[in-house]
């Protein structure tokens, strides 16, 4: 292996890159031109902005982005402590029924969070949370894929660094924020990366519990928006589509590498 790539790697590559940018370049078009030149590639077709106020205007997206900042911050933070707590316990305590109960979290892996929708749902409203952001957030505070991901990265921190701080007198909670924190922060980061994408990208489960303005993230109003009782206008539709995705694909932009260092050293451990 010469370690030299194949040209029809490239070739496929490209194809695969061009089959992804798409709908993403067709979504700007139509959202930067007129209704009338919205299926009409002409390079002779007028520039224009309307179509984003005339979105802005027509839906609250103002309060669908405040929801959408809201739920997915607390999903984070909360995903964060509960995974942060559960994989230390499972990467640096023994204790009885340890290795049934980090099997029992791997095996949620495997369970699509669609099939819980219901129990969730009778959960939900029992609590009567229906229709509030907490509603939405509940189901995803603990994540076992963040649980088995910090897992593995404290797992891989030198014995002799927690023995150390032993010796200095730190507790296990000290040791867990001076030692195994600061040592798993590309791990934090790209879990952190993929909790935002995933959560601020969700569709169905916030679809089932709001119902009012003062709870849908953007997903849903966007929906609600492009729905075919208040008429398809496919530019306004984009440019209302464009708006949402703009906040992830700017920080994508801007943090590309950032976010593929943090995947890479993520990986590696």
């Amino acid at each position: 292996m010469n370690g030299r790539t194949h040209p029809l790697e490239v070739v496929a590559a490209w194809l695969l890159a061009l089959l992804w940018l798409a709908p993403l370049a067709y979504a700007f078009w139509s959202a930067l031109h007129p209704a009338a030149y919205a299926t009409s590639f002409s390079l002779s077709a007028p520039w224009t902005l309307e179509n984003f106020a005339r979105a802005w205007n027509q839906a609250p997206f103002g309060r669908y982005y405040i929801n959408t900042v809201i739920l997915v911050v607390l999903i984070l933070i909360g995903q964060l402590i509960l995974s942060t707590l559960a994989a230390y316990a499972f990467a640096r305590f023994k204790f009885r029924g340890g290795g049934i109960a980090f099997a029992l979290v791997l095996l949620q892996l495997m369970i699509m969070p669609d099939v819980l929708i219901v129990e969730n749902y009778r959960m939900v409203g029992k609590l009567g949370l229906l229709d509030t952001i907490p509603a939405i957030a509940l189901p995803y505070l603990a994540s076992a894929f963040g649980i088995f991901l910090l897992r593995q990265t404290f797992k891989s921190v030198p014995q002799e660094l927690v023995d150390a701080a032993r010796v200095e007198g730190a507790g296990p909670l000290q040791i867990l924020w001076k030692v195994y924190v600061p040592l798993a922060r590309p791990t934090y980061i790209a879990f952190g990366l993929v909790s935002v994408s995933y959560h601020w990208n969700n569709f169905l489960w916030p679809l089932i519990v709001t119902n009012s303005v003062e709870s849908r993230p953007l997903t849903v109003g966007l929906a609600v928006f492009g729905a075919p009782e208040t008429g398809v206008d496919w530019s306004i539709i984009t440019a209302a589509t464009v708006m949402t995705m703009a906040p992830l694909l700017i920080a994508f932009l801007l943090f590309q590498r950032q976010f593929v260092q943090s995947f890479m050293r993520a990986g590696i451990r």
